[in-house]
């Protein structure tokens, strides 16, 4: 209804159906409300006023957000939940909430997705940092080439590959919940079990269920910041 037939089956149908692997009809209608819908000739992919990448990339900006902590890599939480949790106070935990719970309702289905990194000996390869691919019978969502980010002037390019993947708990990574009534009612119940914990948080896309984007998971765990002691 907010953009007719046309638009909806050359953009929208087969490359949602691809992304999320089901039929649209079995899609929340939220996701599609992400996109917004205009009648001029702003391409911009939000409404924002300020959009962009920073300076030198997100890497030196958790370099600063984690100076002088103790950082912790392949490690699982979950295999010693015990032990982690005797060393703090307060724990904020943005893993699978169903994992978190043993998966005492079942399991949570999300979306996950393969990427395919190529090294091309060449100044260009597509023009532009994204494209998308809309067309079902072509296996790849869209494309990344990743100089375009910061107009780099190399005389190679990078280009990232993404092609969507089915979810297998504990084998492939998670990334997108699957908003439908179903999950939701089994993330509700998960819900109810996560506030009965005085001391652990849960936040994030995993943790929350929620499909969020980047700028409202920041600003989510900002506002958290204030309310906890």
């Amino acid at each position: 209804k907010l953009v007719g037939k046309d638009v909806y089956y050359k953009l929208i149908k087969g490359y949602t159906e691809k992304q999320w692997r089901k039929s649209a009809k079995d899609l929340p209608k939220e996701i599609i409300t992400r996109l917004p819908v205009r009648f001029t000739y702003d391409n911009n992919y939000f409404n924002d006023k300020y959009q962009g990448i920073p300076i030198g990339g997100y890497t030196q900006i958790f370099e600063k957000l984690l100076y002088n902590i103790e950082v912790i890599l392949n490690t699982d939480y979950l295999n010693n939940k015990e032990y982690w949790n005797s060393l703090s106070k307060n724990i904020i935990y943005t893993g699978p909430i169903d994992a978190f719970f043993g998966y005492k309702y079942g399991e949570l289905e999300y979306k996950t997705t393969k990427f395919s990194h190529t090294r091309i000996n060449d100044t260009d390869f597509q023009g532009t940092a994204i494209m998308n691919y809309t067309d079902i019978n072509i296996s790849h969502t869209r494309t990344i080439e990743h100089k375009h980010f910061e107009n780099s002037n190399s005389n190679v390019t990078w280009v990232t590959w993404e092609f969507p993947e089915e979810y297998v708990p504990n084998k492939t990574e998670p990334y997108y919940p699957v908003n439908d009534e179903k999950n939701n009612n089994i993330y509700h119940q998960y819900k109810m079990l996560s506030k009965k914990l005085d001391n652990v948080y849960f936040g994030g896309r995993l943790g929350e269920y929620k499909y969020y984007d980047m700028d409202m998971v920041i600003e989510s765990a900002l506002n958290f910041t204030k309310t906890i002691n």
